[in-house]
């Protein structure tokens, strides 16, 4: 179970968690555009194994919390959901129980956008940027980053099996004012 936070809301909590990854088709991923970097990792464990797309490998933290995960992008983007694989059932104290996200231009800047607690979660959790306000249904921003603040029954180090950040898709068509879905709206869109 995961429950959720955003500036000026209480923590939110989730348990449990979904073993096929499902995100709607007007996202899409947006990580192999980034620079991925972690805080501390063990030889072998590192940010390769956060995005093989392997749910058998993971990304295990060596040191003091929080642990860190950081996703830099060459220009500002628009992150609308971050989907999180752990695992309890397997990973036990390694689980990270709450986690932050937060984002910005870079280090120097970053703020809370999400607090989560989860509670002993097995499969995809998914973590909505969208804020309180139904206009806000998206971040604009350079960098985000994942912080793992606790881990269940206190462990140190933590296993994140997987991570995927989505972003909205753009329009197909450029310089286009209107969101077409179609493909018959689409091929109508313009005049000869």
């Amino acid at each position: 179970m995961a429950t959720e936070s955003s500036e000026g809301e209480d923590e939110s909590k989730m348990v449990g968690g979904n073993q096929q990854l499902m995100v709607e088709d007007d996202l899409r991923e947006m990580a192999n555009k980034a620079a991925w970097s972690v805080s501390s990792c063990k030889p072998g464990n590192g940010v390769t194994a956060l995005r093989d797309d392997n749910l058998d490998t993971y990304w295990q933290s060596d040191g003091a919390q929080p642990h860190l995960v950081n996703i830099q992008f060459q220009k500002k983007v628009k992150l609308q959901l971050v989907v999180l694989y752990v695992d309890f059932k397997l990973d036990e104290s390694y689980t990270p129980s709450k986690i932050s996200i937060r984002a910005g231009d870079g280090f120097h800047n970053l703020k809370e956008v999400k607090t989560v607690e989860l509670i002993k979660p097995t499969g995809w959790v998914y973590i909505s940027l969208s804020g309180n306000d139904p206009r806000e249904t998206f971040v604009n921003t350079f960098m985000l980053q994942i912080a793992v603040l606790s881990n269940h029954l206190n462990g140190r180090d933590t296993h994140v099996r997987q991570i995927k950040v989505y972003g909205p898709r753009l329009n197909p068509i450029p310089h286009q004012p209107f969101q077409f879905t179609s493909r018959e709206f689409i091929t109508y869109s313009t005049v000869r």
